[in-house]
């Protein structure tokens, strides 16, 4: 039923001046990572954005690693992939929820994030989410750090 649903989509925003934004993704399931990154690239290529990569072996660390890169690198926004496959045990939920959560957290102090971080539960749905052709879910992901990054300097600036 929701696939019949259509959803609307906000053109990117247009922002001035140089933008950075850091992709920190989780490549435990390569195929699925790297199809998100191709779709968070792309947008921010479409926005002008200058993109680095950085890797972390799981979803419960992408959270860390773009608080460490806050403090330390100047990015405008920071864009989260990667893909959790809901198994045997309560583990997945502990993922799914955790690493939501340091996002979340980290959005509130002010960062401009894009979760792109996938739950699904199996392979095949996140083959569908990750395609660049199809939904890509990075390229959404990359797109909410820019509306974020938008608002931040149309507010910043007054």
């Amino acid at each position: 039923m929701a696939a019949s649903i259509d959803h609307h989509q906000l053109p990117l925003p247009r922002i001035g001046g140089d933008l950075r934004l850091l992709i920190v993704v989780s490549p435990y399931y390569r195929q699925i990572a790297d199809g998100l990154v191709r779709g968070a690239r792309a947008a921010a290529a479409e926005a002008g954005a200058a993109v680095d990569l950085a890797e972390v072996p799981g979803a419960l660390e992408i959270p860390t690693a773009i608080a460490l890169a806050a403090s330390r690198q100047p990015y405008d926004g920071y864009v989260a992939l990667g893909c959790v496959v809901r198994g045997e045990t309560t583990h997945y939920d502990t993922v799914c929820n955790d690493s939501s959560r340091g996002l979340t957290l980290l959005g509130l102090q002010g960062h401009c994030i894009g979760n792109g971080i996938l739950t699904v539960e199996n392979i095949d749905q996140a083959l569908v989410r990750a395609d660049p052709q199809g939904q890509n879910k990075g390229g959404g992901a990359a797109a909410a750090a820019l509306h974020l990054i938008a608002l931040k300097r149309r507010w910043d600036c007054g």
